[in-house]
């Protein structure tokens, strides 16, 4: 399994638990989470001045993350997200 960085932004706190469950239901392990709490945006995003900001390091088979990107694309809750491979140092 590839460990990598889960940044994402969220209109309530409260759809962590969405986001938590789709990771589950594909097998995606939580290594670390880190909530940065509300935050004002540089610019709006869909009429949003500020957004919840969450930051996770997940582990993940590299052959599924497609699969994973597609679902996070339709999910209404998750505003913006970001995927990065940590380096195996």
């Amino acid at each position: 399994m590839n460990k990598y960085e889960f940044t994402f932004l969220l209109k309530e706190e409260k759809d962590e638990e969405i986001v938590k469950k789709l990771l589950a239901s594909l097998g995606v392990t939580i290594a670390n989470e880190k909530k940065w709490g509300k935050r004002s945006l540089a610019y709006p995003i869909n009429k949003l001045t500020s957004l919840f900001f969450f930051t996770w390091t997940i582990e993940h088979e590299k052959a599924k993350m497609k699969e994973l990107k597609q679902k996070l694309d339709f999910m209404d809750n998750v505003e913006r997200f970001l995927i990065l491979k940590e380096d195996e140092a």
